[in-house]
């Protein structure tokens, strides 16, 4: 439903943000990334150094999220803000790198982790038809109601983070400290190009933390209820995440842990039998099952923004009822379908996360350029440690962007070709906005 000028509603509050945020990023990447992790960084001790840092790269991001969406409270994400600070055409590009990879990609990828998960529990059950089923059903749910939708999804993290605690209670006082030692040399692992590349793995399991943002039309107070819920959202999650990371690496020898994708099934198997093992495979379900519903919920409104500004666009703009953008969330969920029957879940990780630390980067950076080229605009929220927080952010982002360039050119170039396409879809979408004028 639709406010009087055309505006969505504003119908979410702080706990609606918070959730979609905690929603948004735990999901597939923290129960499968650290066996990739152990491969090849080797280093206990590093790995949970690299995820700090990937915990310190989202605080830093949100913080300058938080600023930019509080000035300028619409639907949208990266599309919104890019356009707003530097350029419609970078807005677009966003906007379409956010359909094909900050949405739909991840979709797809937290799909199959739960289908993974269900075949670990039941072998004779097919991952990838419980992969469409999910998309599928999640999809519908979002489309019916945005109401009903965001309080499912409540419902799913308050019991996944509750499960996730006890997991955690347990597993510390049972795992074996001495395996977070290891023989390998901190220093040395910490500036490897292998953390670097782990980093990409590790950004894609934070990837979530800018989820608020994406709603921002939809806040009740934006001003003050977007900052917080991304702040509250990502703090939270990254307090979880190193103590998950250290637990599994507590669990079991590297030997069992490494390029083990179900690898929260393996230390819990570890740690708690195979009784542990079915429980929190059921937690992480529950988690992907939030995951997906998250991304179904804010993906769509980056495309709904595009189609209020782009008459080519104006059909994903149709809501029904008390709805979410119907058509939107179709387009979503069957490109994630596609992804889902099609991509590896390595390559869709790294491709993932090199693209969106591009536009995540440059937004950042967009605190800086907005308050150069719009002094005066109204900033009900200005970032904590301006100018170092975006610097930092920015600078993570760009040792990440370059060492996936070099290490993994063929997944880096998926992502160029995604930029151009945009680009051309811009030039036709403006010529067609500047016909209708």
């Amino acid at each position: 439903m639709q406010g009087p000028s055309g505006a969505p509603l504003r119908q979410l509050g702080l706990s609606n943000a918070v959730g979609v945020v905690v929603a948004s990023m735990i999901g597939v990447g923290v129960f499968t990334t650290t066996g990739f992790l152990v491969a090849d960084v080797v280093s206990p001790r590093a790995i949970l150094l690299g995820w700090m840092i990937g915990g310190l790269l989202a605080l830093c991001g949100a913080l300058c999220y938080a600023e930019l969406g509080a000035a300028y409270p619409r639907n949208g994400g990266e599309y919104r803000l890019l356009t707003e600070v530097y350029h419609p055409a970078l807005g677009f590009m966003a906007g379409f790198v956010s359909l094909v990879v900050g949405f739909s990609a991840p979709t797809a990828a937290a799909a199959l982790g739960l289908g993974a998960y269900v075949q670990a529990v039941v072998p004779s059950v097919p991952g990838t038809a419980v992969a469409v089923a999910l998309v599928v059903g999640m999809a519908g749910l979002h489309a019916l109601g945005v109401r009903l939708g965001s309080r499912v999804q409540d419902a799913m993290v308050g019991v996944q983070v509750l499960l996730i605690g006890v997991f955690l209670v347990a597993g510390f006082a049972t795992g074996e400290p001495g395996r977070l030692t290891g023989e390998a040399s901190l220093l040395e692992r910490t500036f490897s190009p292998e953390l670097a590349i782990g980093l990409v793995y590790i950004s894609f399991s934070y990837s979530g933390w800018n989820a608020a943002a994406y709603l921002a039309g939809e806040l009740e107070q934006p001003a003050q209820v977007l900052p917080r819920g991304l702040l509250i959202g990502t703090a939270l999650v990254t307090l979880l995440y190193v103590l998950l990371n250290a637990v599994f690496l507590m669990s079991a020898p590297a030997a069992a842990l490494e390029r083990q994708v179900e690898v929260g099934h393996v230390a819990a198997e570890a740690l708690f039998g195979d009784s542990g093992a079915t429980a929190l495979s059921i937690a992480i379900g529950l988690g992907l099952v939030a995951s997906v519903s998250a991304l179904l919920m804010t993906g769509p409104r980056v495309y709904e923004a595009m189609g209020v500004d782009y008459p080519l666009l104006s059909f994903l703009t149709v809501r029904r009822g008390r709805g979410g953008p119907v058509v939107s969330i179709v387009l979503q969920a069957a490109l994630a379908v596609i992804m889902v029957v099609t991509a590896s879940f390595d390559t869709l990780l790294t491709y993932i996360g090199f693209t969106l630390s591009l536009f995540a980067g440059l937004t950042a950076v967009g605190v800086v350029v907005s308050r150069y080229r719009h002094p005066g605009l109204e900033r009900p929220y200005t970032t904590f440690g301006y100018p170092l927080t975006p610097l930092l952010f920015a600078s993570l982002t760009s040792w990440i962007i370059g060492h996936t360039l070099w290490q993994r050119p063929v997944a880096a170039g998926y992502g160029v070709a995604t930029l151009a396409v945009g680009f051309v879809l811009y030039l036709l979408a403006a010529a067609s906005r500047a016909r209708a004028a």
